[in-house]
């Protein structure tokens, strides 16, 4: 375990199981027709490589990147698009692919934003689930676990940029924030 890290919430191989299990739900929804996964920037890119290599759909892959909390551990409220698809979604079946539903602020207005560009399809799958956080009224439609109401690194989520590498989900330690 890194030392700045408190506790596991989740180890690599859990992380792993609920990954397959949640490519198989995506398989079964998409199974006869294709899906565009966009993945949101930089923590969804863990979660978009390992979902992907199990998928047996047809799909294809995007990147958006947004930011609401710079280098901050709540949100500012205002999100930001660093980084917009060159793709044209209209008529497309899109899958959203996050790493946490925290807030929902970002999810709400990346959701709002790609509803206007006439998706056939816009669903949502994220890897951690927060909805004690929630302010918008947003959910998942797969979810990969829900987390309590703790600051959380590893697998793609950071503080202040660092530790996205962790294999696993844990808690930060309060005196390194």
């Amino acid at each position: 375990m890194h030392p700045d890290c408190q506790e596991i919430l989740f180890t690599e191989d859990q992380i792993a199981a609920r990954v397959k299990e949640l490519a198989a739900e995506i398989n079964d929804c998409y199974k006869d027709k294709p899906v565009l996964l966009i993945s949101i920037l930089k923590g969804g890119f863990i979660f978009l490589a390992d979902l992907c290599r199990q998928l047996t759909c047809d799909c294809r892959v995007e990147f958006m990147a947004v930011s609401s909390y710079g280098n901050r551990t709540e949100s500012t409220g205002t999100v930001r698009v660093l980084h917009d698809m060159a793709t044209n979604i209209e008529g497309l079946d899109v899958l959203l692919v996050e790493d946490i539903l925290d807030s929902g602020i970002s999810m709400r207005y990346i959701m709002e934003l790609l509803s206007g560009r006439k998706p056939a399809s816009l669903r949502l799958c994220t890897i951690f689930d927060k909805p004690d956080r929630r302010v918008q009224p947003i959910h998942a439609d797969f979810c990969g676990f829900q987390i309590p109401d703790v600051f959380v690194i590893g697998y793609g989520l950071d503080y202040a940029e660092k530790y996205r590498n962790l294999p696993y989900l844990g808690v930060i330690k309060p005196e390194c924030i």
